[in-house]
């Protein structure tokens, strides 16, 4: 249960960015047991959602439509979008420079555990690609 508190909060310091850059809320925090979390970030347009599996190591990342209150449909491929969607798509497009900025701005969050590792490697791929999607 500590480590599922642990990676709660390290999510929560990882996404901030969604809070200060991004005029996002942090919505909702659903957890099950140590087994499951989902940390929902809403927007105007979108919700941003985060969620861990801890028994699979397991960690997506969804960003849904808003649309007159209700989320697009997950199944639904022009409206919701996967991160590794994005990155596929955007990452050509994000200049060195960038990347190096982007990386100083995570540089006092540290890791341990592969999970967190993976955690704060999302938190960066969403940062740099989330502009390209407004």
């Amino acid at each position: 249960m500590i480590t599922l508190k642990k990676n709660i909060e390290l999510c929560k310091k990882s996404f901030s960015f969604l809070i200060t850059e991004f005029e996002c809320k942090l919505e909702k925090i659903i957890e099950n047991g140590n087994v499951f979390f989902d940390i929902n970030y809403a927007g105007t347009n979108k919700v941003i959602s985060i969620s861990l599996e801890t028994y699979e190591n397991y960690l997506r990342v969804v960003i849904f439509d808003l649309e007159n209150g209700k989320l697009s449909d997950y199944d639904d491929k022009a409206k919701t979008i996967h991160l590794n969607q994005l990155t596929k798509e955007y990452f050509p497009k994000i200049s060195k420079n960038e990347i190096t900025e982007n990386s100083m701005f995570f540089k006092n969050i540290s890791t341990e555990t592969e999970i967190e590792k993976q955690i704060v490697k999302c938190a960066k791929e969403l940062r740099l690609v989330l502009n390209f999607i407004k």
